[in-house]
């Protein structure tokens, strides 16, 4: 089971926003600051505050000294300074984790809520071995061709390191999960029969769960004043409510992650109008257990493997209404 707690990452984070305060707080700039403690390098406070560097412990507490905050404050800070700093042992969670598959377990470890909407292909955390390793291998001859590929980052392993973040969504204290799928990640053109029943069965069962929503958005349905979303993303919101949420925006070759109030906002209204746009949870329900049952009808007894999420008497019909929309 992957880790509880938030991620090193994020435990960086919070403990950059919190000494920013507490320097502007006491009046003080990064210059004076650097100065009266006498570091040599301008750009250490810098990279504490913005949480690109490991906090040392030491250096923590000169701050902490200089502002001057109380003991309780110094004790929670220095917490999340040995949390920070615990990588290595956060890691060890986890059976097998590459680098781009690390970014987003990081940002999913401590979480409360995850919402995520994808134009092309199934979120990471619903997908299947097959449907992964599909995506994963289509995704390594474009970048085998161009130079890209990182040491150790085989379609075994990546397959791997996706599997055991999926094992969130299974925790007793799983996270409320929603997402936004549209119906072309499901269409032939992701994958050949059998992946994409085998996708669909997950799919079902996953909906069936009482901390995960899905929505299915059917490919000709008008999105607010004809909005088209321009590309894939994730919004993160985490146990603590002093860790800041976080955007992750996925673009098949590279990730942007952001936490700036103005950027989060716009990507959930973004959110908000494909979430009212999709069918309702019950009505993707019903879309999840046809298509399903459609791909198992057209394979023929000889192949259809998948029988439990495509039962007819499973299969709810509304007088053609989810065909129409």
């Amino acid at each position: 089971m992957p880790p509880t707690g938030p991620s090193p990452v994020l435990r960086r984070r919070r403990l950059g926003l919190e000494l920013r305060k507490l320097r502007e707080a006491a009046g003080l700039t990064g210059d004076q600051v650097i100065a009266r403690i006498g570091w040599a390098s301008a750009s250490k406070l810098s990279r504490l505050e913005n949480g690109r560097s490991r906090p040392d412990p030491d250096d923590v507490a000169a701050l902490l000294d200089l502002y001057g905050v109380t003991d309780a404050q110094r004790e929670e800070l220095l917490g999340i300074t040995g949390e920070a700093g615990d990588m290595r042992g956060w890691l060890r969670k986890y059976p097998v984790m590459t680098p781009q598959q690390r970014s987003f377990a990081e940002l999913e470890a401590g979480c409360a809520e995850i919402l995520e909407y994808n134009p092309v292909l199934v979120p990471g955390l619903l997908q299947t071995t097959g449907y992964a390793r599909l995506r994963i291998v289509s995704a390594h001859q474009v970048e085998s061709g161009a130079g890209d590929l990182e040491h150790g980052e085989t379609p075994d392993n990546e397959v791997a390191a996706r599997v055991a973040r999926q094992s969130l969504l299974s925790r007793a204290d799983a996270p409320r999960y929603t997402a936004v799928l549209e119906e072309a990640a499901l269409g032939r053109r992701a994958g050949p029969p059998e992946v994409l029943r085998e996708q669909l069965s997950q799919l079902c069962n996953l909906a069936m769960l009482p901390h995960v929503t899905l929505h299915v958005l059917p490919r000709d349905t008008k999105i607010g004043d004809w909005y088209l979303p321009p590309t894939a993303f994730s919004i993160y919101r985490f146990a603590d409510p002093l860790d800041p949420e976080t955007l992750a925006i996925e673009g098949g070759f590279t990730n942007a992650m952001s936490t700036e109030v103005s950027t989060l906002n716009a990507y959930k209204v973004a959110f908000e109008w494909l979430r009212s746009a999709a069918l309702s949870a019950s009505d993707t329900i019903s879309w999840l257990f046809e298509a399903a049952g459609r791909l198992t009808e057209a394979a023929g007894p000889s192949t259809a493997t998948h029988g439990s999420a495509t039962t007819p008497t499973q299969r709810r019909r509304h007088s053609g209404r989810l065909t129409d929309r």
